[in-house]
C-alpha cells in the first residue's frame, strides 16, 4: 500500500501531494513553498525519486525547478504540456506574481499507459477540459486517483481559461474517472478529497447524466 501526504501550497491552496512507500516518494503537482515540501518530505524520511505533474498552471508548478534540481530527479507531463513549462503565458504565470518558466520534463505520458518508477505503479488516465493536457494517476494496488483539476469534491475544474475545453471535460470526467470503482479515494488539486462514488451520486455538474442513467 502507498501513504499519501496533502500538502497545500500557495496562494491559491493547491495540493501538493506525497505518495510515498518505504523510503521512495513520488512529488505530484509541486505548487509553491518548496521548503515546506521539503521539510515536509524530511519529517517523513522519504526521498523524492521522480516528479509527477497532472497539468502545467502555475500554481501547480511554483517549486519544480527548484526540486528537480536539489534533489536531480527527472518530470514528468503530458506532451501536449511540454512547451507551457517554458511558457508563462501557456502557464499563466504572466498572470501571477512570479511568471516561470520551467524546463522541459525527462519524460512524456500517454493515455491508458501504465507506468512504473522505482516501487510505484500507476495508469495514466487522460481528463481534458481545464486544460489540454490533464492527466489523472490512477494507482489501483491502492484505490486512489489523484485527479488534479479536472474533478473536485462537489465540482469540477474551471474551463473559461486559456486552453480549456468546456465541452470535454465532462465527458472526460464521466469516461475515465466515473468509470473506476466506487471506492476510489479522489485526491483533488484543490479542496479536501472525495470518492468517486460520492461524486457520481452528488456531484451537481452530473445532474444530467445522472437523470440519463
Amino acid at each position: 500500500m502507498y501513504q499519501v501526504k496533502q500538502l497545500v501550497t500557495g496562494l491559491i491552496e493547491e495540493n501538493c501531494y506525497i505518495i510515498y512507500r518505504g523510503q521512495d516518494a513520488l512529488i505530484i503537482d509541486p505548487g509553491d513553498e518548496t521548503s515546506k515540501i521539503k521539510n515536509e518530505m524530511e519529517a517523513l524520511g522519504v526521498v523524492p525519486i521522480a516528479i509527477l505533474l497532472t497539468h502545467t498552471h502555475y500554481d501547480h508548478i511554483g517549486s519544480l525547478e527548484d526540486l528537480r534540481v536539489d534533489y536531480d530527479i527527472p518530470v514528468y507531463v503530458s506532451p501536449e504540456e511540454q512547451e507551457w513549462l517554458s511558457d508563462p503565458t501557456l502557464n499563466l504565470s504572466i498572470y501571477s506574481p512570479n511568471q516561470i518558466s520551467a524546463k522541459p520534463a525527462e519524460y512524456t505520458l500517454e493515455a491508458n499507459q501504465s507506468v512504473n518508477i522505482g516501487p510505484f505503479t500507476f495508469d495514466v488516465a487522460e481528463t481534458p477540459g481545464h486544460s489540454p493536457g490533464s492527466l489523472s494517476f490512477v494507482f489501483d494496488d491502492s484505490r486512489f486517483v489523484v485527479s488534479g483539476d479536472a474533478l473536485f469534491r462537489g465540482s469540477v475544474g474551471r474551463s473559461d481559461l486559456p486552453g480549456s475545453e468546456p465541452e470535454v471535460l465532462l465527458p472526460s470526467i464521466i469516461n475515465e474517472l466515473f468509470s473506476l470503482p466506487d471506492d476510489y479515494i479522489v485526491y483533488p488539486g484543490h479542496g479536501r478529497d472525495t470518492t468517486i462514488g460520492y461524486e457520481k451520486q452528488t456531484n451537481p455538474f452530473f445532474n444530467d447524466w445522472r437523470g440519463r442513467q
